[in-house]
């Protein structure tokens, strides 16, 4: 089966377009369509419906399409350790993790990255769906759970807990809270319980709100609850490493806190040797480090 053909193809069928897929491949539209035209003729079979609004795949267009976009993320996987240096740190490195803790903990960090590898480009994917890292749907991910698959290489990095948070504004207008009861006088900011997040979060919050809450206020991400708490809307669920960055924070209940979240970094096995990926292993690894330096010495100022 013709390489090119396929190449050609696969751009079709994620386009959706013969127009949109030439742009991309810098192709005229006729050259693409007898490109296509060719391989049906191979295949002995329709691999698009044609319509006045774009392409639709056929179920054999769909059976060529997975097998193409597999090819693909194989291709790129070779494509990101054929390109990585035997001295340098270079290139692109798709991270993903979760919207909380990519804003409020990794993105503040990165210019010490870029500081020491200028070259490196972070695509940053914040989601709280997990992507498939053996699929290449990103390089390395940081996860609030250990990971299933067997094919990933994982470290565990630290441990997060979900706690109740104040301004100390907000303390000094509303009052002190010195008892969970004292719940049911506040507005309490959090995670809406139809987000997806950790089940500790969850579960904190499902215990909070037995306490006949009079005003609510939830967020789909942990980002927004910062934001509602820094502004004096009430008392938050946030995860315990916002602090370091938010001194103004108060802690509220010190004797209430969610389970343990084990947070995960992972990358495929087809990566190990990555000289990107070490680089970004390390800076987080020192990263956490220093954190846990400044909050033994908050703990203890």
């Amino acid at each position: 089966m013709d390489w090119d053909k396929l190449r050609i193809f696969h751009a079709v069928a994620d386009a959706g377009s013969l127009t949109h897929a030439g742009d991309t491949l810098h192709l005229s539209q006729s050259a693409v369509s007898r490109q296509i035209r060719a391989l049906e003729e191979a295949l002995n079979t329709t691999l698009f419906h044609r319509h006045a609004r774009g392409l639709i795949l056929t179920e054999q267009g769909e059976l060529l399409f997975d097998a193409t976009k597999s090819m693909n993320k194989r291709l790129e996987a070779a494509s990101a350790r054929i390109r990585d240096s035997e001295e340098e740190v270079f290139g692109e490195l798709r991270v993903t993790t979760t919207i909380g803790f990519g804003t409020l903990w990794l993105a503040p960090r990165l210019p010490h990255l870029y500081e020491k590898y200028p070259d490196l480009k972070i695509d940053l994917m914040l989601e709280e769906r997990v992507l498939d890292l053996p699929m290449r749907e990103a390089d390395v991910a940081i996860r609030m759970k250990e990971p299933s698959q067997a094919d990933l290489i994982r470290k565990r990095l630290m441990s997060v807990r979900m706690r109740l948070y104040a301004t100390k504004e907000y303390i000094q207008k509303n009052g002190a809270i010195d008892a969970a009861t004292d719940i049911s006088k506040h507005r309490l900011i959090c995670q809406s319980l139809s987000s997806a997040q950790v089940a500790a979060g969850t579960t904190l919050v499902r215990h909070l709100l037995s306490y006949d809450v009079p005003s609510l206020f939830t967020v789909n991400n942990y980002y927004g609850v910062l934001q509602g708490v820094l502004n004096g809307l009430g008392v938050g669920v946030l995860p315990d490493y916002v602090t370091e960055d938010f001194p103004d924070l108060v802690r509220v209940l010190p004797d209430l806190e969610s389970g343990e979240v084990p947070v995960f970094l992972a990358y495929p096995e087809e990566l190990r040797q990555s000289k990107r990926i070490a680089a970004f292993r390390d800076f987080v690894q020192d990263e956490i480090i220093s954190h846990r330096r400044k909050m033994r010495e908050q703990a203890a100022g």
